[in-house]
């Protein structure tokens, strides 16, 4: 089943989405559906399966690999950078 969806942005934003899409044979719809079903966990949808070059996103494939998993609680992470950067402020 499909809803309709309304969404606000510019309109410069909005061309070159259109422009996108008409050269990846697809619409801005299929484009935001695609991208909001990987981005909701729903990774292995048909959707997903359907257009895996839609998804390619220059931003976020130059973080890849910026950051480890070793296991620790994120609070844990977080609250250790604060410290070191409050530290080395008061030296």
């Amino acid at each position: 089943m499909t809803t309709k969806l309304t969404l606000t942005m510019d309109n410069t934003v909005i061309e070159r989405a259109k422009e996108y899409a008409r050269k990846k044979n697809s619409s801005v719809s299929g484009i935001v559906e695609t991208y909001l079903d990987t981005i909701s966990g729903s990774a292995g949808s048909a959707v997903h399966e359907a257009e895996p070059e839609v998804l390619h996103a220059p931003i976020t494939d130059s973080l890849m690999g910026m950051f480890h998993d070793d296991g620790r609680d994120y609070k844990e992470v977080i609250n250790e950078a604060k410290m070191e950067r409050f530290t080395k402020k008061s030296i």
